[in-house]
């Protein structure tokens, strides 16, 4: 049982937290915390309950049962003390694109209550450590997509939140922005100290993680951090790409009996040591493989291990099965 109302130690504290659309659960009963000074990440598909989870947080939305705290207030009873305590960077744009950046930043501070001096060196900082400081007066129209995303990050640090809330931050980015986006997101813990929480599908990223929620069809599956998530898994990681995996995988199962699992060019074995495997594996695979691999265990093996299928399968819809659900009710 999560304890709440820790003292001081944990910027985020779930327990029992549940949402339901209709007749279906997009949270399903999860319970955690976040440790001040943290950067910790919900890795899973689209549709898993992360977002639905960090709107909650947010109090953009009501749960269905269960108690959450954010900077030690409740997000149902306290919403404007949390509020107060957090930064929003939401998946979709919000800037206004007919403001400068600066304007942007402006209007934002003062919705916070910021004013003058303040303001102005808040604006000043955060421009400087998201590298847009020279183009404070431009119009955010002219802004590329990573430097917008780099603008909204710098919105939701301004007004100096303990916790900052990252909804898939560089989806849609291209590789170079999003590894520049996480250069600065990785300073936050120690030069604001800023809590960070983050929503990705994105295997790659969610290594900059302290540690890692695995969320599945709105359970967490797993957490850790990303070495302990792929210690899990085992010593090695074995790949048969075959156009016949589940002929393959009788064959491997029957003479090895070992458990074998699919991945999206033919299945995964996680062993021991490889090494040893494949020494008596080759000879019963000629004719059967189109080549073979072996790797120590990468996230998406743990991701694979801990839910039984890849990242990369196709989402349950929770608002279409409520629909369909609403209406045969």
């Amino acid at each position: 049982m999560v304890e709440l109302n820790a003292p001081g130690s944990h910027a985020v504290v779930v327990e029992d937290l549940v949402r339901h659309f209709g007749g279906v659960a997009a949270v399903a009963g999860i319970s955690f915390r976040v440790r001040n000074g943290e950067i910790f990440g919900f890795l899973g598909p689209n549709g898993a309950g992360k977002t639905t989870t960090m709107r909650i947080l947010a109090t953009l939305d009501r749960p269905s049962s269960g108690r959450a705290e954010v900077a030690s207030y409740d997000v149902v009873t306290q919403s404007q003390e949390v509020r107060r305590s957090i930064g929003m960077v939401f998946q979709d744009p919000t800037l206004d694109l007919r403001l400068t950046a600066a304007e942007n930043l402006s209007f934002h501070g003062m919705v916070y209550g910021l004013r003058g001096a303040h303001l102005r060196e808040r604006m000043d900082a955060v421009l400087e450590m998201v590298e847009l400081a020279g183009r404070r007066r431009d119009l955010v129209a002219t802004f590329s997509g990573g430097m917008k995303r780099r603008l909204e990050i710098a919105r939701g640090l301004l007004h100096s939140p303990q916790v900052l809330f990252l909804d898939e931050p560089t989806v849609g980015l291209d590789p170079q922005t999003r590894r520049t986006i996480w250069k600065h997101i990785c300073t936050l813990p120690d030069t604001d100290g800023t809590t960070v929480f983050m929503t990705t599908h994105y295997l790659d990223e969610a290594e900059f993680c302290d540690r890692i929620a695995i969320i599945d069809h709105g359970q967490i599956v797993a957490m850790g951090t990303p070495e302990e998530l792929k210690r899990a898994v085992g010593g090695d990681v074995v790949t048969l790409d075959s156009d016949d995996p589940d002929g393959l995988a009788e064959v491997v199962c029957k003479e090895f009996q070992l458990p074998c699992r699919r991945s999206h060019t033919g299945l995964a074995l996680d062993v021991p040591d490889g090494g040893i495997l494949l020494a008596s594996l080759l000879p019963l695979l000629a004719g059967r493989v189109h080549s073979v691999g072996l790797h120590r265990p990468t996230l998406d093996d743990a991701f694979m291990h801990f839910t039984g299928h890849e990242i990369r399968d196709e989402p349950l819809d929770y608002l279409a099965v409520a629909r369909s659900t609403m209406r045969r009710q």
